[in-house]
């Protein structure tokens, strides 16, 4: 069984500070995720400068009035913070990975060598991005928030013709809202994505808690991603909806738990750890009283007790009408040597 991959998705929590970014890095290090993934983008490629925040970025920031612009502007990640930063969390065990915004930022994270590309939620109806990505011939992971069905397919479609092995992308549910409201999940389209696309399925959450992501993983997701931050109550987009460093390293111990609880080989069967209690938990076919040699055993001499290791209740219809071929106790427990 394939092993769950976990993202701890440190987006632009960094708030434009390098020192803040690699205490993200410790904190997903800490937590055991596989990746921690930032965000690298240029401000003028991402937007415009007269475009407004989404509702949640104007909630979740200082500044209500600036600009999408003005805000992503402070939050890009300059080229040379990157090498610095995967040399960072490479001593911490983890590995950095960034998703790229715009086709320079994808050019740029490709050179620095990047083990996959992650490809946000709102590019997917944008052709010459997914075409370019696609030439890179690498891994991707494509978020599918806001999107139909048919966008998917289609997103899917462009990045096969262009070079991507169908094997070497998988696709993540999403919903796009900060925070995604539980009734807004739906998460059983996850299992819609796989089953029409035949592709492997992950889920990119932005739900309050952890509960969701743990769900995702018992129903097949093979790739959790997760926001995370130091403290939510930091001004930033997405502070409000991460999740804060205990609560990321709970999620990864309840993913690792569950993905544990669902390898088995999908065959009923006692298993190893609980074989011993058989005896001690199951009953076996006990005389309520004691009866003499000779006597014809009736269902009301008869009661069942722990423990199993005698004649099973479920032979009772063969031992009724039996003959004891000895005094016997009562609350004896019956073998078959007892009785004729």
């Amino acid at each position: 069984m394939k092993k769950v991959i976990i993202i701890a998705e440190a987006g632009v929590n960094h708030n434009g500070s390098l020192e803040l970014a690699k205490q993200l890095i410790d904190a997903a290090a800490e937590a055991k995720a596989d990746y921690v993934k930032f965000q690298t983008f240029k401000a003028d490629k991402l937007v415009s400068k007269k475009a407004e925040k989404a509702a949640y970025q104007k909630n979740n920031t200082d500044k209500q009035e600036e600009t999408q612009f003005a805000m992503l502007k402070k939050l890009e990640i300059p080229n040379e913070w990157h090498f610095e930063l995967i040399e960072y969390a490479k001593s911490k065990n983890i590995v950095f990975v960034s998703t790229g915004f715009d086709e320079e930022s994808i050019d740029f994270l490709d050179s620095i060598g990047i083990p996959f590309i992650k490809i946000p939620s709102g590019e997917i109806t944008n052709k010459p991005y997914l075409k370019h990505v696609a030439s890179k011939k690498k891994p991707i992971i494509l978020s599918t928030g806001m999107a139909t069905l048919l966008e998917i397919k289609e997103a899917v479609e462009v990045l096969l013709e262009n070079g991507v092995v169908k094997n070497e992308l998988s696709v993540l549910h999403c919903n796009t809202e900060y925070p995604t409201p539980f009734k807004d999940v739906n998460l059983l389209a996850m299992l819609q994505i796989q089953k029409e696309i035949g592709v492997e399925i992950g889920y990119s959450d932005h739900t309050l808690g952890i509960e969701v992501p743990i769900a995702a993983v018992a129903l097949g997701a093979k790739i959790i991603e997760k926001h995370f931050t130091l403290d939510k109550s930091m001004s930033g987009p997405d502070h409000a909806a991460s999740l804060e460093p205990n609560e990321l390293k709970a999620m990864v111990i309840a993913i690792k738990n569950i993905e544990k609880a669902i390898s088995g080989d999908t065959q009923k069967k006692p298993s190893e750890s609980e074989i011993k209690n058989m005896v001690i938990a199951r009953k076996s076919i006990h005389l309520k009283n004691a009866v003499k040699a000779g006597q014809i055993i009736s269902l009301n001499d008869l009661e069942m007790k722990r423990p199993g290791d005698g004649i099973s209740p479920m032979q009772v219809d063969e031992i009724v009408g039996s003959v004891s071929v000895k005094d016997l106790p009562g609350e004896h427990k019956l073998l078959k040597t007892d009785l004729l």
